[in-house]
């Protein structure tokens, strides 16, 4: 049975503290199983299934296999090179707004919604409802993803309990739906369908070795005795019993005690079945594999499996600017926790150190303004300091430049016929300079007829 009313017109009170949602949900129990092939399998069929086709036996899976520690390390390294990269809000005349784009990177709403898009990558869709939470003794909106158990995309149904199909939502149709109700959806089964297996069969090799290691730990103990013998039976399995870890025991001189020796025990089967498996969940999220083979692993490897790893969070980056601009930021607006027409925008990482080499090659020949470099490299820069070289034809020429090219000069005792242009323009610093150190000319200069003569030292 379908609803698609505004819930009574009023939202309804959530299970868990003073919380309001457009959409609620009964809380179930997980119980904990061993996850295998055919339950993958099984899990694949249902939500294929060209009616009503369900996700809570494929989103359980996803959300188990997300405990293997690999995974969840080359997820979390992929998603956290996106919340390294630094984001602009731009007006409608593309101008940042530096204001707006500072509150935002302030607000928790910002990173919860940028992570539950990059999900959306993993599990196939997040759908988040914007519920009103009471928090301080005040009303605020909180976002709040709603399990996907309970969600499916492919009929836009939302079950408050996955196990009756009979009662449902069609959310889309909910006027609150891209206002309160935010859908992000990408296409095929997630990427997490694709590395299912190799997470099952690491698990699968793990368990085995470990019990190799349990079995084999301690060899076998053999103790040969008169089995016919029901006392000295008796006595041989209640010794077995009871020696444990014991380094000693007592038998007859009829019997004999020994360790077996068992076969090939190395566990080099298992061992390559865990590397291969490895290997295959770092291609899938990763596109390359990451300082795992020390073995056969270098520098140069490792920098061009992390410039395929930057390729797909350049991809990540762009997905979220798409989800931001068409679906999130219109509904902040309407919320009133955005004003005007925005854009979000990425910016792109740049490379540091190639940067300030480049900018050292220019700073013999170029000004560059001090500020940008702080706000560039973090490097507090006061004034480029002068020393007396005269600046290339066509640059602006400071006082202080033209006070250490006269400095330069007089201290040589060479004036050069090219620079009278540069102490007729600059001609008040030059008497400057002369009333600071009257003793640094050997001839005082002169104003005459509005223009600045130089009378150069008499040679000895």
């Amino acid at each position: 049975m379908a609803t698609n009313s505004k819930v009574g017109g009023q939202y309804r009170v959530g299970k868990y503290g003073e919380m309001k949602r457009v959409m609620d949900w009964v809380p179930k129990s997980v119980t904990q199983t061993k996850q295998d092939i055919r339950m993958w399998n099984s899990a694949q069929n249902l939500m294929h299934l060209a009616e009503d086709p369900q996700n809570y036996a494929i989103q359980k899976l996803y959300t188990d296999i997300l405990k293997d520690a690999l995974l969840s390390s080359q997820i979390e390294n992929r998603t956290n090179q996106v919340f390294s990269t630094e984001f602009s809000l731009k007006n409608a005349n593309g101008d940042v707004d530096e204001e707006q784009t500072k509150a935002l990177a302030k607000m928790p709403i910002y990173r919860y919604l940028t992570k539950k898009v990059l999900e959306s990558i993993y599990h196939k869709y997040s759908l988040v409802q914007l519920a009103m939470a009471k928090v301080n003794d005040k009303m605020v909106l909180v976002p709040e993803l709603i399990p996907r158990e309970n969600v499916v995309p492919q009929t836009g149904k939302f079950y408050p309990d996955y196990g009756d199909l009979v009662n449902y939502t069609l959310y889309r149709e909910l006027p609150e739906y891209g206002t309160y109700i935010l859908e992000f959806v990408q296409e095929g089964d997630g990427l997490l369908n694709k590395v299912v297996s190799h997470v099952l069969f690491k698990r699968f090799a793990q368990s085995c070795w470990s019990e190799l290691c349990e079995i084999y730990g301690i060899p076998p103990r053999v103790l040969k005795t008169n089995t016919q013998n029901p006392s000295m039976l008796r006595r041989a399995e209640k010794m077995m019993r009871d020696m444990g870890a014991a380094a000693w025991f007592i038998i007859d001189d009829t019997e004999s005690f020994e360790f077996a020796k068992p076969g090939n025990a190395s566990g080099d089967v298992y061992k390559e079945l865990i590397e291969l498996c490895r290997d295959e969940i770092c291609l899938v999220i990763s596109g390359a594999i990451l300082g795992q083979n020390t073995d056969n692993g270098s520098e140069a490897k490792d920098k061009v499996a992390m410039d395929i790893l930057w390729q797909l969070v350049k991809s990540d980056l762009a997905l979220l600017e798409e989800e931001w601009n068409n679906t999130i930021i219109p509904a902040l607006v309407k919320h009133g926790l955005l004003k005007g027409e925005l854009t979000l925008e990425y910016q792109e990482a740049e490379d540091l150190d190639a940067l300030w080499k480049y900018v050292q090659g220019l700073l013999s020949h170029y000004n560059i303004d001090p500020e940008w470099i702080k706000q560039k490299f973090g490097v507090e820069v006061i004034e480029k300091k002068a020393d007396g070289t005269p600046p290339e034809e066509g640059k602006k020429m400071t006082e202080e430049d033209l006070r250490a090219i006269i400095v330069k000069l007089a201290e040589s005792g060479k004036i050069e016929d090219d620079f009278t242009p540069v102490y007729k323009l600059f001609k008040q610093a030059l008497i400057n300079i002369q009333k600071e150190d009257p003793e640094l000319f050997s001839n005082e200069p002169r104003e005459s007829g509005g223009e600045l003569s130089w009378r150069p030292p008499q040679s000895a």
